[in-house]
């Protein structure tokens, strides 16, 4: 299987967002970024160089349901008549589900109250928000997936792996590749959206308001991928990872050393709110990281309060056990 790669010149969130080609009987788009003209015309300039035309889009497979990864399917397929596909946990607000968009507004505000994020931070982040709200357009037909489907895409088809943490319905597209040079075995590799990336640790807590358990989810989610141990596989943001289970790991152990930085500020600083444990882990937070700082902190507290080593008494979170030992808080998952 052939893979084209991308480039998107979207230079929020993340940044330098992928989009992946692969053409073939089943022309398709894994991602497809934000709604957006340079965005737009970085991919109609990729499809271009791989000498294939918009009208040619049979598929368009989601890795997750942020703005900068499925922004532009709803009009891609308003003009080609794609078929778009998601996990099943993030097709109703890919699909612009009025239900489900009032549900994470509804949750949004609570988690907010109480992460006690002061009022003018919240005004700086809605004016934030604000400047992206046209750049996800509704998709009108939206196929469901779920862990172990089978998909057709270019020449050959794909598996699904359902990865959540950083998003509920955060997917991962297995396939092998015929082996190169002197290999005698093909290469497995995989299109894994946001579950790992090459530089940055992608968002857990802040970036999903949905998941329950997030970091528990999402370190389960790296131990998956940690054991599929992936030749290649070909991130959401930036360069294909080569050895995508020794990153895994890397992330694994941040979230584990972040977790001992949590207990350090609560032992030091006495029972706090998510968003005061945040400003002692980050600093001063702007835009988009006034969401992900205390989601990130609510996260790590979350997941030490179901250990019994924090309690959570109304917004605030107190140490209950001194000096926990934060490695056995992280069991390898066996899959």
């Amino acid at each position: 299987m052939d893979v084209h790669r991308i480039p998107l010149g979207n230079n929020i969130f993340e940044g330098q967002n992928n989009a992946y080609l692969l053409d073939g009987e089943v022309t398709t788009l894994i991602d497809v970024g934000a709604s957006m003209p340079a965005v737009r015309a970085d991919l109609l300039d990729g499809l271009a160089a791989a000498d294939v035309a918009l009208s040619d889009l049979d598929r368009i497979l989601l890795t997750h349901w942020h703005t900068d990864h499925c922004g532009l399917a709803g009009e891609l397929q308003a003009e080609t008549g794609a078929a778009v596909f998601a996990h099943e946990a993030d097709v109703p607000l890919i699909a612009g589900d009025e239900d489900a968009k009032a549900a994470v507004e509804e949750l949004r505000e609570r988690r907010f109250r109480e992460w006690g994020i002061p009022g003018e931070k919240l005004a700086e982040l809605d004016e934030f928000r604000a400047k992206f709200e046209t750049m996800t357009g509704e998709v009108e037909r939206v196929e469901s997936l779920r862990e172990g489907d089978r998909v057709a895409a270019g020449d050959g088809e794909l598996g699904v792996l359902h990865l959540p943490g950083h998003a509920a319905g955060q997917v991962g597209f297995t396939f092998e590749r015929a082996p190169d040079g002197d290999a005698t075995d093909p290469s497995r590799e995989a299109f894994v959206g946001d579950a790992i990336l090459p530089q940055y640790t992608p968002n857990v807590g802040g970036a999903d308001l949905r998941v329950d358990r997030p970091l528990k989810q999402y370190v389960e989610s790296l131990d998956r991928l940690i054991d599929c141990d992936f030749d290649r596989v070909w991130p959401g943001h930036r360069d294909p990872i080569g050895d995508p289970a020794a990153r895994a790991r890397v992330i694994r152990a941040h979230h584990v050393e972040r977790t001992r930085r949590v207990v350090d500020v609560l032992r030091e600083h006495g029972p706090a709110d998510a968003w005061t444990v945040s400003a002692h882990l980050f600093g001063e937070l702007e835009n988009i990281h006034i969401l992900h700082g205390p989601g990130e902190a609510f996260a790590h507290l979350d997941h030490l309060a179901h250990a019994g080593v924090v309690e959570r008494d109304g917004d605030e979170y107190r140490l209950i056990e001194s000096d926990p030992d934060v490695s056995e808080l992280f069991p390898k998952t066996k899959y």
